[in-house]
């Protein structure tokens, strides 16, 4: 490239993603295939791996405008036989970061903000964060799968993986019927100074605060851990606090 025409700059979400992918591939040497990850209900670590390989193939697609399977549709190619994991995600990861490395931010794509496949209301920014916030969770899936410590990443990126989850994957839950409005108004506080509440609380439902450190926060969304954790405070409305269980149950994001 000439010196009148310099590299162009990436994206900070899609260089944070860049940085996932390659902790998530450091680590997947580290694990036996065959470890079960209990916050992934059934699967061992070779499904968790080929989930995400599969998810950043199709978010690639979604980015390119390429006509791909919907979004809760199944694996295609669930991995049985033995394969090499670290391979396998390298050639997943390497596919979705050539499109994302490819393509203009603000160029238009189908996001899960649309309402069907043939829509291109936004852009392929979407792609970056989306796909951020899932190498985030499956990375902390992973580590913790054999006693790993958790990998030290910024806050940041855990409050975004919360605004996500409320501003994002929970309406989408709602809009698509999957789940029901909450019954409870609850909001998310974290660092003293970042708040969220879920949408859709009929007027004057009970209220509910759950504060804590970021990580819990997206951990409790994603259905990695409970409000029972003890680095989370619950306070509120009793009938609320009595509803909260059964709402955190109800897949507040897929």
């Amino acid at each position: 490239m000439s010196p009148d025409h310099p590299p162009r700059a990436l994206p900070t979400d899609l260089l944070d993603l860049l940085d996932l992918q390659a902790r998530f591939l450091a680590t997947v040497p580290l694990v036996d295939p065959d470890e079960p990850v209990p916050s992934c209900g059934t699967w061992r670590v070779r499904d968790l791996v080929t989930h995400l390989v599969e998810i950043h193939r199709w978010a690639a697609a979604q980015a390119a405008r390429f006509p791909e399977p919907p979004p809760d549709a199944p694996l295609a190619e669930p991995v049985d036989a033995p394969v090499d994991l670290a391979c396998h995600y390298r050639a997943g990861a390497t596919e979705l970061a050539d499109v994302l490395r490819r393509l203009d931010a603000d160029a238009p794509a189908w996001t899960l903000l649309d309402d069907s496949p043939g829509d291109a209301g936004g852009t392929v920014a979407f792609w970056h964060r989306r796909q951020k916030s899932e190498t985030l969770v499956h990375l902390w899936d992973l580590r913790t799968a054999t006693g790993l410590d958790t990998a030290e990443v910024p806050d940041a990126w855990w409050l975004d993986c919360v605004d996500e989850a409320v501003t994002v994957m929970h309406p989408r839950q709602i809009r698509l019927a999957r789940i029901a409005p909450p019954p409870i108004a609850l909001t998310l506080a974290a660092d003293g100074e970042h708040r969220w509440t879920l949408s859709g609380a009929p007027p004057g439902a009970p209220a509910v605060s759950v504060t804590g450190p970021a990580p819990a926060l997206a951990l409790l969304l994603w259905g990695r851990t409970s409000a029972h954790d003890l680095s989370l405070a619950v306070g509120g409305d009793p009938d609320g606090l009595r509803a909260l269980d059964a709402l955190l149950a109800t897949s507040l994001t897929p």
